[in-house]
């Protein structure tokens, strides 16, 4: 276990202490894979699904037995990444039980061979091997189901994002992937995805190869009242003090949203001595310091989006949260050009993954981008 400065964590899961509820989720997600069953976790990125799911996996009951594999497809584009990233997943986790298993690994999947190497410098395994060496994909593919089903103990494969493979340039990877998956019995799958649309597109439209075959398990915010009993109880076990108030300020500032409440409190934790209160200044101390940081992110974000793009990017971030965009009295307000302006722009902000919908709700997908939108050209932001 790494060692730890700030318990409040920002990247990656280190362990139960660190990781405030989901009790409820953890069950839930738990109980559907060890009983053999297929489950799909929808939530907003960064809202904890791969903490989630790295909790569970350190759960007695999965470590002690089964296999756990656990991949992020966001930036794969086709089937040769994809068993690329699954590929190299199951040899870096089980390469520790050694010669044995890499032999095993590497005789059931032979089209793998050419990416067993041994360091140069250590002479331990290595799993290097060019994408584009990959010349039989869904060969391969077969190959790692086989493996899978003939593994030692029972598997648990993740895929976060697994709505992007509804954009893989390789034809029908839903129904590829589909005929393997409803054949194992010695694998459980957990999809993953941030994109609620395509997510239920792919699991809930009666035409998807995957309709019907999992078990959905909704991700919201962590409710108020826990989280804060966990972040003043941190505080607390440091000899730091901060209020209930204050905490709820910035839980509601982002609205529970995991990953910016939890930046927030380890810049607010690091800021804040021994034996003294938080105060309403470093909260606004550390807000401005988390989206400084970030700032010629946003800037380049920016200048690559067309005037009227901008124009209503601006318009949603001054609402924080914005509804009837379409109408006269939003346009008029905002000086935007037509209607048919805006339906064209929030088209092109929602496909670049800027802005967000939820119920016909707008806002900027990038709270702190939001934030720093407002500083920019708006009125800008205070706490309390």
């Amino acid at each position: 276990m790494r060692r730890i400065s700030n318990p409040f964590i920002t990247n990656g899961y280190v362990s139960a202490s660190y990781f405030c509820d989901r009790e409820k989720e953890s069950k839930e997600l738990i109980k559907t894979v060890t009983n053999g069953n297929n489950i799909a976790i929808i939530s907003p990125r960064r809202m904890g699904k791969t903490g989630l799911i790295q909790h569970c996996f350190q759960q007695a009951e999965i470590s002690e037995n089964y296999y756990c594999f656990f991949i992020d497809i966001y930036a794969t584009n086709n089937l040769k990444e994809f068993v690329f990233k699954l590929g190299k997943e199951i040899f870096e986790t089980l390469k520790p039980n050694g010669r044995k298993f890499i032999d095993n690994f590497f005789s059931i999947i032979s089209s793998l061979r050419p990416a067993f190497k041994l360091d140069t410098t250590t002479g331990a395994p290595t799993f290097d091997i060019g994408i584009g060496e990959i010349n039989e994909a869904a060969y391969s593919l077969d190959q790692i189901f086989k493996y899978l089903e003939t593994a030692e103990k029972p598997c648990l494969v993740a895929i976060d994002e697994f709505q992007q493979i509804a954009n893989y340039s390789d034809g029908n990877i839903e129904a590829v992937l589909r005929t393997h998956i409803q054949h194992c019995k010695n694998t459980s799958f957990i999809f993953a995805g941030s994109q609620r649309h395509l997510m239920q597109n792919i699991f809930f439209s009666s035409s998807r190869p995957f309709y019907q075959s999992v078990s959905l398990l909704q991700l919201n915010a962590i409710d108020k009242q826990i989280y804060s009993n966990f972040i003043k109880q941190h505080f607390a076990d440091n000899n730091k003090i901060i209020s209930v108030e204050l905490i709820e300020e910035v839980y509601e500032l982002f609205d529970g949203h995991t990953w910016y409440v939890q930046n927030i409190f380890n810049e607010l934790y690091s800021l804040t001595n021994v034996n003294e209160t938080c105060s309403l200044e470093l909260v606004q101390e550390s807000l401005e310091n988390k989206i400084a940081s970030y700032e010629p992110l946003f800037q380049s974000t920016l200048s690559l989006l067309p005037e009227r793009q901008k124009e209503v990017l601006y318009a949603i971030a001054k609402e924080n949260k914005a509804s009837l965009i379409t109408s006269s009295a939003f346009i008029k307000k905002h000086s935007l050009l037509s209607s048919s302006s805006v339906q064209t722009a929030v088209k092109q902000l929602l496909e670049k993954e800027i802005i967000t919908s939820e119920n016909n709700i707008y806002q900027v997908y990038d709270r702190f981008f939001g934030l720093w939108l407002t500083t920019v050209f708006g009125t800008g932001y205070r706490i309390g």
